[in-house]
């Protein structure tokens, strides 16, 4: 199965937004993956500020940050005046044209210091496109599509924590991953994981009816 992954940039800094952080940690081994990576992976406070707000909800995002950044595997960092101005861009206007706050520093950051922004939010890569066409976006799914995350984990394991981030994390999948993800987890998991589209869950059972029907009439005659 052949990698697709944009993070093909070793030396760039990977700004990661809260969705990232969710999905990778719902996958049990947030740590392995994110060591793999041989880029440097920040989190800007703002978004560990929203990690934080979870602890109400009883999410243990925040704690899991802490225990990457603990062990130098994810740093945060602050947005300088540039970046300032950037996020001013993007939370100040008309709500179409506006992000959270959270995505607009990951955004502000990944554009002040030439990062890629790891955005899972269609919206979100709508502006950037609009606003900020020189900027390198990713998604999570880039993560786990990146050649050394699947070498260190074994595509076994790599699956399981794919499906983990889809049930636990609600990882959000763009259609030019769908045929990625239905590979590598199977046709079985797809249908069970709610965060994928409706007619991306249906297509799928309905294509394994059909095959399952076909077979059946071959037997038969």
């Amino acid at each position: 199965m052949g990698s697709l992954s944009s993070l093909s940039d070793a030396q760039a800094l990977l700004v990661a937004d809260a969705s990232t952080i969710i999905s990778v940690n719902a996958t049990g081994c947030a740590k392995r993956i994110i060591k793999a990576l041989p880029n440097r992976v920040a989190v800007v406070d703002i978004v560990s500020g929203e990690l934080e707000e979870g602890r109400q909800s009883k999410r243990q995002d925040a704690d899991l940050l802490k225990k990457l950044v603990d062990a130098g595997h994810v740093e945060i960092v602050q947005l300088d005046a540039k970046g300032e101005e950037y996020f001013e861009q993007l939370v100040v206007g008309a709500a179409q044209m506006t992000l959270d706050d959270g995505e607009a520093a990951t955004i502000a950051y990944a554009v002040a210091t030439n990062g890629i922004a790891l955005i899972d939010e269609k919206k979100a890569n709508r502006i950037c496109g609009q606003r900020f066409p020189e900027l390198r976006l990713a998604c999570t799914v880039d993560i786990f599509m990146h050649p050394d995350v699947e070498k260190e984990l074994g595509k076994d394991a790599l699956a399981d924590a794919v499906f983990n981030a889809l049930c636990h994390g609600r990882m959000r999948v763009f259609p030019h991953h769908v045929e990625w993800v239905i590979e590598l987890i199977g046709v079985e998991r797809v249908r069970m994981c709610t965060s994928l589209p409706g007619q991306v869950r249906g297509a799928r059972q309905a294509a394994t009816g059909q095959a399952a029907g076909a077979g059946s009439k071959r037997i038969l005659r």
